[in-house]
């Protein structure tokens, strides 16, 4: 059964998870037809693979340590941080801690 998304106007928490970021899962929390926001969790040294998008990309730190490959550049990021990726950029994400982080994508076609 699928996770429901946010509904407009509700509240959604996106604080650090504290001791429950090691059984967090990654969600997506809402998807509207161009805008997509995630809680992606995770483990000390799981990363997702480079990739790209063709819309803009917000990634924010909410806790932990990550590093972010940014078309060949590799940027450290803590909580309370954001990095700001353009539309179709190689990107990647590596946890150097246990880490939550908040991603935001702009849906744009190919």
């Amino acid at each position: 059964m699928a996770l429901p998304h946010a509904q407009p106007g509700q509240v959604v928490d996106v604080g650090p998870l504290g001791d429950a970021l090691r059984d967090a899962k990654t969600i997506a929390l809402f998807k509207s037809r161009d805008l997509e926001v995630m809680r992606i969790v995770l483990p000390a040294g799981k990363g997702l693979p480079p990739h790209r998008v063709n819309g803009e990309i917000t990634v924010q730190c909410i806790e932990g340590e990550i590093t972010v490959g940014v078309d060949g550049a590799t940027h450290a990021m803590r909580a309370g941080q954001l990095l700001y990726v353009t539309g179709g950029v190689t990107h990647d994400l590596k946890a150097t801690s246990d880490a939550s982080v908040l991603v935001t994508v702009a849906l744009r076609d190919a």
